[in-house]
């Protein structure tokens, strides 16, 4: 059997594809679930509607807003609950403010992600071509959104991926892994960032195994 290696076989910021050679196929699919699940992002979490004439509801617009996709620098945020400022409004370390103020005159006018407006110049959707509502003539939409980190098993709108699958290779012996970016992350990030996780947990099992105590036999 050939050693265990891990060999990068594509990669763009977009899409990354990683051969697994005799390594076992649960750990690929633990990387695969981790990057589906726990690598954090920013995404919009809570919405205030100052202005809304539009002929769709307040609660649809904040849940269009909660599923586009904001670029995140990994390290530089904190999850709300492990921030210090202990605020529920957040602070520069756990939110970013993102405010929209759009109005039609005298044609409809479809309204596009890249009319928001970010405190963070980092920070901000992923295209600027995302659709979030049509406004008849005279129609406006205007409100503040805040965008706090999370993960993917609290909800879909966290994920930073499209596309993560593990598949067989040409032999028995080779795994392969495609994630694939919704914009958020690099896919690079997106698998390092799993492989951190993956590290700090297999960690903590062994600290774990460690003190536990078990009887000796009679």
């Amino acid at each position: 059997m050939a050693s265990p290696s891990v060999e990068v076989v594509e990669k763009s910021d977009n899409k990354i594809v990683v051969k697994f050679t005799s390594i076992p196929r649960q750990y690929v699919n633990s990387l695969r679930r981790l990057a589906v699940s726990e690598v954090p992002t920013l995404a919009i979490d809570d919405v205030v509607i100052l202005e809304n004439s539009s002929v769709m509801h307040d609660e649809a617009v904040a849940h269009r807003l909660g599923l586009i996709p904001l670029r995140t620098d990994p390290g530089r945020f904190v999850m709300p609950h492990e921030c210090d400022c202990g605020s529920t409004l957040g602070c520069a370390k756990c939110r970013v403010l993102l405010v929209l103020d759009s109005e039609a005159t005298d044609k409809t006018k479809v309204v596009t992600s890249g009319e928001m407006k970010s405190e963070d110049e980092m920070v901000k959707p992923v295209s600027k071509d995302i659709p979030i509502i049509a406004l008849a003539p005279s129609q406006k939409l205007k409100f503040e959104a805040y965008a706090r980190l999370g993960t993917g098993k609290q909800h879909a709108k966290w994920q930073p991926t499209s596309a993560a699958v593990v598949k067989d290779g040409k032999d028995d012996s080779e795994i392969i892994l495609v994630l694939e970016s919704n914009g958020a992350l690099t896919a690079e990030e997106i698998l390092k960032e799993s492989m951190e996780r993956m590290q700090s947990k297999i960690k903590n099992f062994k600290q774990v195994v460690g003190s536990l105590k078990i009887p000796k036999s009679a």
